[in-house]
């Protein structure tokens, strides 16, 4: 407890008395006009204050949003405790229900992961063994210091996974500190620390292969300083640090991180995909995440165009080539419109594993892609959006794809060629003609080869329950037509009814809302499903 303002210094985090988790910046010590005693202003993290640093007219301080700050009674705010008090206060003292209820560890992906305590008194009888503990996690318990250096090594000489999630560390010099101490340690975790803008006192990190900063202020200067205490780092995690730029140390494109495979970018603010290109060099990465940036395209560079980017800083090698391990790559919440960025994912040459929901070409509800062509235009990918694409999946997706660009563009090989790149190889490879299915007056026969069978299906709670039905329709079926036919099928009378495909693989069925597009326009194959739902 602190009863005096020389216990605090301006810059210094603290946290609220009682509650570990409010945590805020000193940026003032003194008198406040009107009030007796001493008062200490908090810029909190949370946001949650009362004002931006000013009382009554008078600015004591800037804080960082209009009402982020407030004055404080020195006494009611802490400075922190080392990790060792930490260590003794989560593994050795007792815990109330509520405590272990709140026991959680921030995952790379920055969710929460709840800690079970199975068979409670045989677990903390073995943790209380420090020199056992392989995996500790302080966070949220005000750290704020290593503490008597010699101790940490001697009292959890085994640690490989530490998470100090949400504390009061500032210093790189403490985190080099704590490293120093604990030559095991594998996977550390700094989220929600808002560390140093300079980066000094750190020493050689040589075991850390995981480093979670997510949430810390961060830029991509910082992390190149970074890179040379991390000759062995194979994951990295930067997500929610307002990174809008990649400013490689002394050329364009990013160079060492020898072993990093995986490397965490979202929820950050990066707009242009050229910022991206500058990280194409680091030969091991086979994962990126870019969820929640703002970017609006992907390409894949050509040669010349990485001769042009690198300027003449790096030879751009013979056989090497961009991204040339990728195999992940995470791009959900951006603002990616043009089909053409599809397309590009297939230059990259081993990605499999593709992320786009939640951008404007993947939403069909604004006009985008459905999963069906998605699936079709990216040839290699074998996990879309989370789901995997089976061999069937992939199959159906290809031939309904084909169909559905010979009804939209028939005749037209030019404007074909230059949408949909894949369409002449698939034609190709799935034998299918380049003509439509007759239908009409040249008879039976030929009529029956349009037919498509479909699953109509009510889901509707005011239609109450039916049985699904299969039928054989003409792919020149509209949607309005359609849900005449549903009204007779299902004898749903004065009922304005509205369809929806359901797509294998996506969470969420495509409203069919235009009546004069027909079943071929819309790639529908053998073995859909649409759902009949009535309009609210």
């Amino acid at each position: 407890m602190q009863d005096s303002k020389a216990d605090f210094k301006l810059g210094q985090r603290v946290h609220s008395v009682g509650d570990p988790r409010r945590i805020g910046t000193v940026r003032y010590l003194g008198p406040v006009e009107g009030y007796s005693g001493t008062w200490v202003g908090v810029d909190w993290d949370n946001r949650a204050g009362k004002h931006d640093g000013s009382i009554n007219g008078v600015q004591y301080f800037q804080a960082s949003f209009e009402r982020s700050a407030s004055f404080a009674r020195p006494y009611t705010l802490s400075s922190g405790i080392s990790l060792l008090q930490a260590l003794e206060l989560r593994y050795r003292g007792e815990t109330t229900k509520e405590e272990e209820d709140e026991m959680y560890v921030y995952s790379a992906s920055n969710k929460r992961v709840n800690v079970q305590l199975v068979g409670k008194d045989k677990i903390q009888d073995k943790l209380s063994h420090f020199e056992e503990l392989t995996s500790a996690s302080v966070s949220y318990l005000g750290v704020s210091s290593p503490g008597v250096p010699c101790e940490i090594g001697a009292t959890v000489p085994n640690l490989k996974e530490l998470d100090l999630t949400g504390n009061l560390i500032s210093e790189w010099k403490d985190v080099g500190m704590i490293c120093e101490q604990l030559p095991d340690l594998v996977a550390l975790n700094l989220s929600y620390n808002l560390m140093a803008q300079d980066i000094v006192g750190l020493p050689h990190l040589e075991s850390i292969r995981i480093l979670v900063l997510n949430n810390i202020g961060i830029d991509w200067t910082q992390v190149e300083i970074l890179k040379h205490s991390l000759p062995a780092i194979e994951e990295l995690h930067l997500m929610a640090n307002n990174i809008s730029t990649i400013k490689p140390a002394s050329s364009f494109a990013v160079q060492g991180f020898d072993y990093l495979r995986l490397l965490n970018l979202d929820d950050n603010c990066i707009t242009d995909w050229n910022e991206i290109l500058k990280l194409s060099q680091l030969r091991s990465l086979e994962q990126l995440h870019l969820n929640n940036n703002n970017l609006n395209q992907v390409f894949y560079p050509d040669g010349g165009m990485m001769l042009e980017l690198l300027n003449g800083h790096e030879s751009h090698e013979r056989g090497h080539k961009p991204f040339q391990n990728l195999c992940c790559l995470l791009l959900g919440g951006n603002t990616i419109k043009d089909p053409a960025s599809i397309d590009a994912l297939n230059s990259f040459p081993q990605l499999v594993d593709v992320r786009l929901s939640e951008n404007p070409v993947a939403d069909p509800g604004q006009g985008g892609i459905p999963r069906f062509v998605l699936v079709a235009r990216l040839a290699k990918v074998k996990m879309l959006n989370g789901s995997e694409v089976t061999s069937r999946e992939r199959k159906e997706s290809e031939i309904r794809y084909v169909h559905l660009v010979m009804s939209k563009l028939q005749g037209n090989n030019e404007e074909i060629k230059l949408l949909h790149p894949r369409f002449a190889e698939l034609m190709v490879f799935h034998g299918i003609e380049d003509e439509k299915p007759s239908i009409g007056a040249a008879g039976p026969q030929n009529m029956a080869s349009g037919l498509l069978s479909i699953t109509l299906k009510c889901v509707g709670a005011s239609i109450g329950e039916k049985p699904s039905l299969m039928k054989k329709l003409p792919g020149t079926t509209t949607v309005g037509k359609l849900k005449i036919l549903c009204e007779s099928f299902f004898k749903l009378k004065s009922m304005k009814l509205k369809l929806f495909l359901q797509e294998e693989g996506s969470p969420l069925p495509v409203l069919l809302d235009d009546e004069m597009e027909t079943l071929m326009d819309l790639g529908i194959g053998n073995g859909s499903t649409i759902l009949v739902d009535e309009e609210s």
